[in-house]
């Protein structure tokens, strides 16, 4: 189908323009942070001698209490004019134009216009302000570009840009110093292209030449082959999107394709059909632009003033308590309108948002405008639309105040859903129905279609709120105005007596996409044969009145000219009946002809009947003959009746001239007798007919008795229809709900398997447990330390065995933390020797509600050993000062004799620093003679427990040989094994050699 405007919900809140195309298109470029670099590179690219052929309009975020040198800066950069912009300047072609400080800028009219900014310093938004003008001023003969900046201004202007079917232009984030608003005017879904900024002014010049063109001088005309060239694109949009754009206004397709195609720089609509059949992502990107999917909250603020002065407080005193009120928007783009609508009706309601109180259905055909919209997540520009009051209570702040997220109370209110408006079956019974400026995209067809369906969705009394640009047209029998001005209407509930449309009737029925949408040419008549020919060629030439009547003579179809034997009868209009309608004279043998054909089922002739017309009499020939029923046997008996003037043959001849007077006499006799008899006759016929009339008022009665059961039957029937298609609406209804469940349960799941392989991950035993402990659900490592299957889900954690060595106290400390609400940390070791830290806390949900505990045990093993190892080495670090500080020399090798420790007294009695000593090995201190000895002699004295002194000699740096005194020590690992040799020596007396 076709989607929108979307004011609020849907596209923009204006007609389709009337006035003459805009000259040249004016581009309003945004920038914040970086921004000056990004405006240098894009000004300089534009070649030197060289006219765009469009205004610039720059938008940059500046300090209120400095002038701005940024048009100084461009005047160096380009050979256009610059100025700073000033109250009323009427902007020109090729110029540029730069916003001052401490203003807002608008455009209207073709001229700028300075505002006092209205929003506090750091929540000013004036570029979104400034594309929103631009969009309403130029339409589609504008362009937005945003550049490097922080924040999100801009995103909200880019979607008024591109609802009035300009062209969005953004930095691409890897060229800018501060991606913040480029990422956000991309996340809305409409930007065109991501280009550097010294690549924009090419591509706007190649879009322009082709978009902009003006038309010929001899008018429009569509080229050749452009009809097939559009069905073969509505063909490609059918069949890639199954929505069906050609009840679209066609000046909207044609305007969005020619733009697309500027885009492409494609020629003709033949080349771009072609194109599409290539590429399907253009023909995605061609569907989002026939969307329009703008929208804002809270737009068009005159409509929400009446919506809540007038609308809520009759729906409020209407709403039933054990029912919620119903709403319905139709074309709701990214949600703006349905969550504006749902906050409104909240605060008038003032009662706790559930949804047995209220119920919103927003639908929509773009499925990307529906997944935004669930997710109800809005950048932070939208502040500019909704009140602080509102931001407070409906939005939380996230991602460091750059954007806005709907709260889960709010959020719970709303269903969203893909709908084709129509195609697919409406909503029943409801209350309020908002679709606002989408009809005005439409063609008259389907708008005659749609005001009735929306008739009949509505409870009675129901709203109908439309845009300011649309009306309900024709079908002021369907709904009364409640306020013109803001096109709000309520559901009439008896409208002129006329039948309930069926709701098929209504909606069109999903087809398979035909592969090949060409027109054919309509389907040749029958040839009619020659005897059909022949007959009619009769029926026509034959001067014979007929009438095609029932047996009461009810005329079902009439032939030739009939009104010299019939005029209708004065009174009430109804069925015409044959009878009734006779002229004088007629009456009695149509009725007695009438009654022989119904009794003897042939033809019934009376000829010479005189009828009065016109003051004179005419005689006629009567002929009735009943048709055969074979060709419908299950219809009524039918009569032909057949009136034809009568010819000399059929009138009684008069005397003949010069009869004797006798013959005369008996004539006139003969004459009175049959004139008598003709009278008894008449009398008895009256008689016969006033009983055959009594007969057919009796017969009338009975008829109508069983026109009455009929209409009863038919109304039964039509109820167990409105029934069916009341329940087809509830079925449309539970599958949009079941639509919401099942992503409901898609983003469940995946966030179940993401916490999984999150607790899975961080390898973090996690046990779960309720009030009553007991457990609920826990991570794989937790059965290393209690003893868990997944049948122990249920079981409550104290009946369980678990591994851990000398703490039994689980139980009670959990039950103590549920008890207080205060966290308990313990160090905890397992049988097989490894520590963890045990922390109990309160299981809280996101209300705050204490759901019960949870216990986590994280590995300290390596924690605990490395704290082990410091307490040894601190005991050694100890030992080392003593060592360092001892008197006599102190040293250390290993088995190999190699130097490990060298204190500074050994370094005063041999003279080597404790860098040579610690490369000397024990054999260069000990004199060759003695080596062998020395060597043996500490080994022994190792491998004893006593630690003596012995005599021995050692050599010094500078080859003196020292008597000393050492005593010997054996140090051993954790295992008991020796890997070193500790020695003190001291000097001693010297001995003899």
């Amino acid at each position: 189908m076709v989607k929108r405007t979307k004011a609020s919900a849907g596209s923009r809140a204006d007609p389709e323009p009337s006035g003459p195309p805009a000259v040249f298109p004016i581009v309003g470029i945004g920038a914040s942070a970086g921004g000056l670099a990004a405006f240098e590179s894009f000004f300089a690219a534009i070649p030197a001698g060289s006219l765009p052929g469009m205004a610039f309009v720059l938008v940059q975020h500046l300090a209120p209490d400095h002038p701005s040198v940024l048009p100084d800066i461009l005047r160096r950069c380009t050979h256009l004019p610059v100025a700073e912009a000033v109250d009323g300047m009427v902007v020109a072609i090729n110029n540029v134009y730069v916003i001052p400080p401490r203003w807002d800028l608008e455009i209207r009219a073709g001229m700028l216009h300075l505002l006092e900014p209205m929003a506090a310093r750091g929540h000013r938004l004036p570029i979104d302000g400034f594309l929103r003008s631009l969009a309403l001023d130029r339409d589609d003969a504008c362009v937005g570009i945003v550049l490097s900046g922080t924040g999100s201004d801009g995103a909200q202007g880019v979607l008024a840009i591109k609802g009035a079917g300009g062209l969005v232009l953004v930095q691409s984030p890897e060229s800018t110093e501060f991606d913040g608003m480029p990422r956000a005017a991309l996340g809305t879904g409409t930007v065109d292209q991501s280009l550097a900024p010294g690549e924009m002014p090419a591509f706007l010049q190649a879009f322009a030449a082709k978009a902009y063109r003006p038309p010929s001088p001899s008018g429009h005309h569509e080229p050749a082959g452009a009809g097939g060239a559009m069905h073969r694109i509505f063909s490609q949009l059918r069949l890639k999107t199954g929505h069906d754009f050609t009840h679209y206004k066609p000046t909207t397709v044609q305007r969005r394709v020619q733009r697309r195609m500027a885009v492409h720089q494609i020629d003709t609509l033949e080349a771009y059909a072609a194109f599409l059949l290539q590429s399907a992502d253009e023909v995605q990107a061609l569907f989002r632009d026939l969307l329009i999917g703008v929208t804002q909250f809270f737009r068009d603020a005159e409509a929400f003033r009446v919506l809540e002065d007038t609308v809520v407080p009759t729906l409020q005193h209407r709403r039933q308590p054990h029912r919620p009120l119903r709403i319905w928007v139709p074309g709701c783009s990214s949600g703006e309108e349905a969550y504006s609508i749902a906050m409104l009706m909240l605060e008038q309601l003032d009662v706790p948002a559930t949804p047995q109180v209220l119920q919103v259905f927003a639908t929509d055909i773009d499925s990307r405008a529906i997944a935004l919209a669930r997710a109800g997540s809005y950048p932070a520009s939208i502040s500019a639309d909704i009140t602080p009051e509102r931001l407070a209570r409906h939005f939380t702040a996230e991602a460091g105040d750059s954007a806005y997220r709907v709260r889960k109370q709010l959020r719970d209110l709303l269903i969203f859903s893909e709908h084709d408006l129509t195609r697919d079956p409406p909503f029943s019974k409801l209350d309020l129905i908002s679709c606002r400026n989408l009809l005005i995209y439409l063609d008259a067809t389907l708008q005659k279609r749609l005001i009735p369906l929306f008739h009949y969705a509505l409870r009675p009394g129901g709203i109908l709120l439309l845009g300011t640009s649309e009306s309900i047209g024709e079908f002021d029998h369907l709904f009364e105005a409640v306020d013109r001005r803001a096109k709000v209407y309520r559901r009439l509930e008896d409208y002129l007596d006329k039948p309930r449309a069926a709701l098929s009737q209504m909606i069109q029925p999903a087809a398979a996409v035909p592969s090949d949408t060409t027109p054919h040419p309509p389907m040749p008549l029958p040839k009619t044969t020659l005897r059909e020919r022949a007959e009619r060629a009769i029926l026509r030439e034959l001067p014979i009145a007929a009438a095609l009547v029932n047996a009461q003579g009810d005329i079902f179809y009439l032939h030739g000219r009939t009104g010299q034997y019939l005029e209708p009868t004065p009174g009430e209009a109804g069925i015409s009946n044959i009878l009734a309608m006779a002229r004088e004279g007629l009456r009695r043998d149509l009725s007695l002809a009438l009654t022989q054909a119904a009794a003897i089922r042939r033809t019934s002739v009376a000829r010479g009947v005189r009828v009065k017309t016109n003051g004179h009499y005419t005689s006629v020939n009567v002929g009735v003959s009943a048709l055969d029923a074979d060709a419908d046997p299950s219809g009524p008996q039918l009569y032909l009746v057949m009136l034809e003037a009568a010819g000399p043959n059929d009138t009684e001849a008069p005397a003949a001239a010069g009869a004797p007077p006798e013959a005369e006499a008996g004539i006139d006799a003969r004459l009175a007798a049959l004139a008598e008899s003709l009278r008894v006759s008449e009398e008895k016929v009256q008689a016969l007919h006033e009983e055959l009339e009594s007969s057919i008022e009796e017969l009338k009665s009975s008829n109508e008795e069983m026109q009455s059961v009929n209409e009863e039957l038919q109304s039964t029937n039509e109820e167990l229809e409105t029934s069916k298609e009341e329940l087809q609406s509830v079925n449309e209804e539970l599958s949009t709900v079941n639509a919401e469940l099942e992503n409901k349960v898609t983003d469940l799941s995946r966030a179940n398997d993401d916490m999984n392989n999150l607790l899975a991950g961080t390898g973090i035993a996690t046990v779960f447990v309720d009030h009553d402990l007991r457990i609920l659900r826990f991570t794989p490592g937790a059965n290393e330390i209690i003893n868990l299957i997944a049948g122990d889900i249920g079981r409550p954690v104290g009946h369980l065995a678990s591994n851990l060595d000398g703490y039994d106290s689980l139980v009670a400390d959990t039950q103590a933390v549920l008890d207080s609400l205060i966290p308990k940390s313990h160090e905890v070791h397992t049988h097989d020797g490894r520590w963890y830290a045990m922390r109990i806390q309160p299981y809280r949900t996101i209300a705050n509600v204490i759901e019960g505990a949870v216990i986590t045990f994280v590995d300290i093993s390596e924690s605990v050993r490395t704290r082990q190892t410091l307490r040894k080495l601190n005991e050694v670090l100890r030992l080392a000062v003593v060592v360092r500080d001892a008197f006599d020399a102190v040293t250390v090798h290993d088995l190999e004799g190699r130097t490990l420790a060298w204190n500074p007294a050994a370094v005063a009695m041999y003279g080597w620093s404790e860098a040579e000593a610690l490369a000397l090995n024990m054999h260069d201190r000990i004199p060759p003679e003695r080596r062998a000895e020395a060597l043996n002699d500490l080994r022994r004295a190792s491998e004893t427990d006593t630690q003596q002194a012995h005599l021995t000699l050692r050599l010094t740096k500078d080859g003196r040989t020292l008597p000393v005194l050492v005593k010997a020590t054996a140090l051993q690992d954790d295992e008991g094994r020796v890997y070193a040799i500790a020695t003190t020596e001291r000097t001693a007396p010297p001995v003899s050699t």
